[in-house]
Order: structure tokens, then C-alpha cells, then sequence
């Protein structure tokens, strides 16, 4: 007689291990998000750790990083760190409010042109042309055009939103297509109950990550178009980290972190959300 097969468990079969690719993959995730939320954190309680004012003169123009001035100063004897942490919490803040109020017009408009296409798709192109008219706007000729009038932080989430929203509103509306196709929205419809109770509990859920995803990129377009107005000398602070590109430019070559310093911090952030929002996109992604 055959000897029977050995139990390959206690609880049944053994589950097949990730993958190396997969485990790297993790971690690799796990690091970005890692360096993400230590950006957010110290941009957040900057104005507690920072050891000095954004603008008093502790020391000579352009001195040296050391003990005292972990990255030097800049052209006025400022300390470069403590302008850093004082002005992450407008950065932060306002790249925040004008992505919640991007994604959420966005999925509004897009859920709602989404809708309308399905029911009546003669009548789509009523939401669709003047988001379309908006998405021909350069970001940053929205972004000057917008500060001309409202030389603020409304300024900036407003600009943002004008130049956010219309791909927002795409990307959602082509989410949400296929899914008001399905039976279960079709029931819904069929049973009397009004659009906007479809759209919130019968499509919204099942495009959510698709939402999420789409959140990650406006952030970082928002960051982008926040920074850009402090560079602009527009900002909504006068430590805001694009303002500190823009003054450290011309002694660049004599303190270097006072350029460095802004430059990597926007760039850890932009690029870390990215990255997280695109696992989003690809959660199964094997590399």
C-alpha cells in the first residue's frame, strides 16, 4: 500500500512565500513611506525644533555647516535649518488643502460627467468643455494669473484647483464608466433610488483606490505649483522652502545646503508620494 502524503500543515497546505521580488518590493515600499512621513513630521512640528527664528542673524553670511549650524547659514546669517522647519508647516498645509479641495471637486465633477455620459451622453459634453477648457491652461499661467488677483494662500489652493481639477475630474470619470455598466448600479437606478445615493454608495467605493491613486499625483502637482509660488516671491510665508531656492540661488557656490537643503526635502516628498500613489495604481506590481 502507498504511504499516505505527509500533512503539509497543521491548518491544511502551507501558503506559497512571497516572492523575492515581492519582499523587496515591500521593503522598498515601506523605506519611501518611511522617508515621507519623516518629512511630514518635521515639516509639521518644524516651528518647536527649529533652535532660532526664520529671521534672526545668528552668525556671519554663508557660514560653514558645523555644531552650531548644522547647515550653515545663508546670505543674511540666517540658520538655514531652523528657516527649513519654520516653513514646512505652510507647505505642508496649504499643498494639503489644495489637494483635498482639488480631489474633491475632481471626483465630483468626474462622477458627475461619468453619470451623465451613461444616462445622456448627448448632453456629457456640458461638463466636459469647460473642463477640457481649463486643462488647455498652462499650470503656471493659471498660477500668475490666479496670484495676480488673489495674492495669497487662497491664491495658491485656488490656482491648484484650476489646474488640477480638470485632469482629476478625468481620470475619475473613466473610473467610474465601467462601473455604472454593472448590475448592482443598474438595480439601483431601476429601483427609484436618486443619482447622487448611486454615485456615493454603489460607484464611489469601488473606484476608491482609483481616487486615492489620483490624490497622490494632485499632491504632488500641488507641491509643485506651492513651491513654484514661493520661488515666484508669491508664497504664503517668508520661509516657505520655494522662497529659500529662490534666495539661495545667487550664493549657491559658497554655501551650497542653503540650495540643497529646500531642494532635497521637495524632492523626497514629490517623489515618495509618487511612488506610494503609484503602488496604489499596481498593488500587485513585481519588480
Amino acid at each position: 500500500m502507498n504511504a499516505p502524503a505527509p500533512l503539509s500543515g497543521v491548518h491544511g497546505p502551507r501558503r506559497p512565500s512571497a516572492s523575492p521580488s515581492r519582499r523587496r518590493g515591500t521593503t522598498r515600499r515601506l523605506t519611501v513611506a518611511v522617508l515621507v512621513g519623516a518629512v511630514v513630521v518635521a515639516g509639521l512640528v518644524g516651528p518647536w525644533l527649529a533652535p532660532h527664528s526664520a529671521t534672526e542673524m545668528v552668525a556671519p553670511p554663508y557660514t560653514a555647516p558645523g555644531p552650531a549650524h548644522l547647515l550653515g547659514t545663508d546670505h543674511l546669517g540666517r540658520d538655514v535649518l531652523s528657516r527649513l522647519l519654520r516653513g514646512g508647516p505652510s507647505v505642508l498645509l496649504t499643498t494639503a488643502t489644495a489637494t483635498m479641495v482639488t480631489v474633491a471637486v475632481g471626483t465630483t465633477a468626474g462622477l458627475l460627467a461619468a453619470f451623465v455620459g451613461h444616462r445622456r451622453p448627448a448632453v456629457e459634453g456640458v461638463v466636459l468643455r469647460p473642463l477640457d477648457a481649463l486643462a488647455a491652461l498652462p499650470p503656471m499661467l493659471a498660477l500668475l494669473l490666479v496670484l495676480t488677483a488673489v495674492p495669497s494662500r487662497a491664491g495658491v489652493v485656488l490656482a491648484a484647483c484650476v489646474a488640477g481639477v480638470p485632469l482629476s475630474a478625468r481620470v475619475v470619470r473613466a473610473a467610474a464608466l465601467p462601473v455604472l455598466h454593472r448590475p448592482h448600479v443598474e438595480l439601483a437606478v431601476a429601483r427609484g433610488e436618486r443619482w447622487p445615493w448611486v454615485l456615493r454608495y454603489e460607484v464611489l467605493p469601488l473606484i476608491a483606490t482609483t481616487v486615492l491613486a489620483d490624490a497622490g499625483l494632485r499632491f504632488v502637482f500641488s507641491l509643485y505649483l506651492v513651491s513654484a509660488a514661493g520661488f515666484l516671491g508669491v508664497g504664503v510665508s517668508d520661509s516657505d522652502w520655494g522662497t529659500l531656492v529662490y534666495e539661495a540661488l545667487p550664493g549657491a557656490a559658497l554655501q551650497p545646503y542653503t540650495l540643497l537643503a529646500p531642494l532635497v526635502l521637495i524632492a523626497v516628498l514629490a517623489v515618495g508620494v509618487n511612488l506610494l500613489s503609484d503602488t496604489l495604481r499596481r498593488p500587485d506590481d513585481e519588480e
